[in-house]
């Protein structure tokens, strides 16, 4: 068995997942670049 192993995700095709989804990749970017200024990213909405 490979130590490494594809994880595929269904896609979520229901409005409020596509919106969970959207808001998620806005705070994890929010996240990166608070890292990258050296700041301590705020957690939660």
């Amino acid at each position: 068995m490979s130590k490494t192993t594809a994880l595929t995700l269904a896609p979520s095709s229901t409005l409020f997942g596509r919106l969970l989804a959207s808001i998620d990749r806005l705070l994890m970017k929010s996240a990166e670049i608070s890292n990258r200024n050296g700041d301590l990213p705020r957690f939660g909405l």
